[in-house]
């Protein structure tokens, strides 16, 4: 077998060892996972494997997919071979610039005049790359493809420098490297800063992402009215879904672990009254067959089976019945699916507009995205078994309605399908619905008693397949049932502010254990000093700082908005709550004899900075060049505008501030806020290595040969040293 592996050979007399390939398949997979695919370098050398080498390519070919997507009629007639041939090229890479933060602009103007135009004229295996082009129906041209695949941009050397922006710019949340059609969910959400928002199926983040960026479309508001919910059933894609999250650093998102399906209903306080939770917006993405994604997954040429859709039907629409419960009179949610079957789509959409009885309709969002090319929903279709036979039978939501007027009155055709030949995209399903009343079996809009017992929280039973939401009457004074969340509080599970997970006796947990979420009281003694060293504005909303311990020393704060908090203390015993709140304030013990024991964290400098009032250094963009590029510089390199606004101010934590020039329109042109640290005779920022980067890129620095030298310092380092050990250990054998 081809391949050359770090631990050697076996002494086998000269002759190739016999090796187990399933075991090297598995061992060259997971050195591709911790070493990140590729040669590897150790001690001076560079291992290269080719483990999988010798395993055929999947070929892309299967005849039942052909057969079965060949007689659904959702491919134009004289498109197919088009259709056929796109799903065998390689997915191009599509890229999006995070649209709210305030350098998006810079991020562009960088992209557009300096990354694209390196790639000019550059060929790559004998192709020439074609330049970059915007999608044309994303907003302000913040979302770009390229015919470059991912395994191109990662492996060609004449692409390092745009692969290593992408990936920096990428852990800093300012890009988010998406699939084109995953973009298009939450712009037809059409988020507003004051709705609230469930994303049911949320993992691993991207539409997430999205729908924050729209919460906080104006950056002078550290608040929005708004929230984001995210939930995925995985407890591991959770975690994956909060790294997505965290990029961002909004006090508005919350991660939960629970199966869309069921999800419990929530309770919030409004005016002193509990009120059940509906959303204004709320995502279905629901799990799917895939088959739209064959261009990235390849897997799915040799394993699709009209199986599939046949199994994740119920689980599709289950989950969809539970969202249009959970939603708002007048709101909308848009369903979607990476699938091409109508079984999983069309049929889905159509069951649930026949059982809603009118409560719902199909938005007609033709009109929407301008440029998207996309074809309309298809009002028949075939169900076909696993072994290929056409079927009458199996589940009835699967099939078209039959009495023609009523499948009319559907407007399916409102549906819209991308079609992977038509924009050079994947395959991607949409339907967007609006909620006109609530569900006819719900008829009395959900409201609870105008007060509850302080030591009461109801909860709704989760939806059943058919879909059941209990009425006011039944949350107040029902007794728990079978499958119920019925919950009593005591002064053991509840106590002011504390968040705590919910009981195992009341919720089955899987994965990690969390922590509780503490809430810092009105007179908590930790928050006065650090209200008095920064000069907290009175607005400051002290009250959505929390802490995720209840005994010993507090060592980070978080804060989350107001809204978020609401739910949070309202709903403890029901949500299994993964992640919250962003990092504020981390404690530093040095800072105590200066007068406050927790420095700014950067994380949340962006929210914090309205309300802070002392201890801002303005700095100008030379000043923030050295401070990014020396680790903890002298005061003397700075300018003398800085070392007099710190002169005489206590050591400890500060904020540096670059305000753009407007008369000087070739320099930065947005602002810059970083945490520093301001010692006795220098002045540091604590800012992450990738975030360094960034600000570097948009201010001109070249970040990119600065790496290269330190790869390559590092790696004459290791040779040598290699070298070095080499020539002991033979001195030590011709000694012996």
């Amino acid at each position: 077998m081809p391949g050359e592996f770090p631990w050697g050979e076996h002494p086998t007399n000269g002759e190739p060892p016999q090796r187990n390939p399933i075991l090297d398949f598995h061992a060259a997979i997971l050195l591709h996972t911790l070493h990140g695919g590729g040669s590897r370098r150790r001690n001076g050398t560079y291992w290269k494997w080719k483990a999988l080498a010798c395993y055929p390519e999947i070929v892309k070919e299967n005849e039942l997919f052909e057969h079965y997507y060949g007689k659904q009629g959702i491919v134009p007639h004289g498109e197919w071979e088009s259709f056929m041939a796109a799903l065998r090229e390689p997915l191009p890479a599509t890229l999006r610039i995070t649209g709210y933060k305030s350098h998006a602009k810079e991020i562009l103007h960088c992209l557009k005049n300096k990354y694209f135009k390196e790639l000019e004229n550059q060929v790559v295996d004998g192709q020439k790359i074609e330049m970059p082009q915007p999608l044309s129906w994303y907003p302000e041209e913040l979302a770009w493809h390229t015919n470059l695949s991912r395994k191109v941009l990662r492996k060609s050397p004449q692409l390092e420098k745009f692969h290593h922006f992408l990936v920096s710019e990428t852990e800093c949340g300012n890009i988010s490297r998406q699939e084109a059609v995953s973009m298009i969910p939450p712009l037809l959400l059409d988020v507003q800063s004051h709705h609230k928002i469930l994303d049911l199926c949320a993992a691993p983040g991207s539409k997430t992402a999205q729908l924050i960026e729209m919460l906080h479309a104006d950056m002078n508001v550290p608040f929005p009215e708004g929230f984001v919910i995210a939930n995925d059933v995985d407890n591991k894609r959770c975690y994956l879904l909060v790294h997505q999250a965290k990029r961002l650093n909004s006090p508005c998102i919350m991660v939960v672990n629970h199966d869309a399906s069921s999800i419990p209903n929530l309770q919030i306080t409004t005016n002193g009254k509990k009120e059940i939770l509906f959303y204004d917006r709320i995502l279905c993405d629901v799990p799917c067959s895939g088959d739209g994604t064959m261009r990235k997954n390849i897997d799915v040429w040799k394993k699709w089976t009209t199986q599939n859709s046949l199994q994740l039907h119920g689980l599709q629409l289950r989950i969809a019945t539970r969202g249009v419960e959970q939603l708002a009179e007048g709101g909308r949610m848009v369903y979607s699916t990476c699938s091409l079957n109508p079984v999983e789509n069309e049929a889905v959409i159509a069951s649930l507009l026949e059982k809603s009885e009118g409560a719902l309709e199909l938005a007609d969002v033709s009109s929407e995205l301008p440029g998207l090319k996309r074809m309309p929903g298809v009002t028949q279709w075939k169900v076909m078994t696993k072994d290929g036979q056409w079927q009458t039978q199996i589940r009835p939501t699967m099939f078209p309605l039959k009495d023609e007027e009523k499948l009319k009155a559907l407007h399916l055709e409102r549906c819209f399908r991308i079609l992977p030949h038509h924009q050079n995209t994947g395959g991607f399903f949409v339907a967007v619905l609006i909620k006109k009343s609530p569900m006819p079996w719900n008829k009395r809009q959900p409201k609870l008693q105008h007060r509850l017992p302080e030591k009461t929280i109801s909860t709704v039973s989760a939806a059943a397949e058919q879909g059941s939401l209990e009425t006011a009457e039944d949350h107040v004074a029902v007794e728990p049932k079978d499958g119920d969340s019925f919950v009593t509080e005591t002064t053991e599970n509840k106590k002011d502010g504390v968040c705590g997970p919910p009981p195992s006796k009341k919720m089955k947990l899987f994965g990690f254990k969390e922590d509780p979420f503490v809430f810092l009281s009105e007179d908590d003694s930790l928050f006065s000093p650090i209200q008095t060293f920064y000069a907290l504005d009175p607005s400051f909303p002290k009250m959505n700082l929390l802490t995720r311990t209840q005994e010993g020393k507090k060592r980070q704060l978080y804060m989350v908005s107001k809204e978020i908090r609401n739910v949070l203390l309202n709903n403890s015993e029901k949500l299994k709550v993964i992640n919250t709140g962003i990092k504020v304030w981390s404690r530093n013990s040095d800072g105590e004899q200066f007068g406050c024991a927790f420095r700014l964290a950067q994380e949340g400098i962006y929210t914090l900075y309205p309300f802070i009032n002392a201890r801002i250094v303005n700095a100008s963009i030379e000043d923030i060049k050295v401070l990014l590029t020396e680790e903890n510089p002298f005061l003397s390199k700075l300018s003398d505008e800085v070392r007099d606004q710190v002169k005489g101010m206590a050591m400890g934590s500060i904020v540096l501030q670059y305000e753009p020039d407007p008369t000087k329109p070739d320099s930065l042109q947005c602002s810059i806020v970083l945490c520093g640290w301001l010692g006795k005779t220098s002045l540091r920022a604590f800012v992450a290595k990738n975030e360094r980067l960034h600000y570097l890129r948009m201010m001109g620095v070249e970040v990119f040969k600065a790496k290269r030298k330190e790869e390559d310092v590092e790696r004459k380092t290791e040779e040598k040293d290699a070298e070095g050990k080499t020539a002991i250990d033979t001195a030590g054998g011709l000694h012996r």
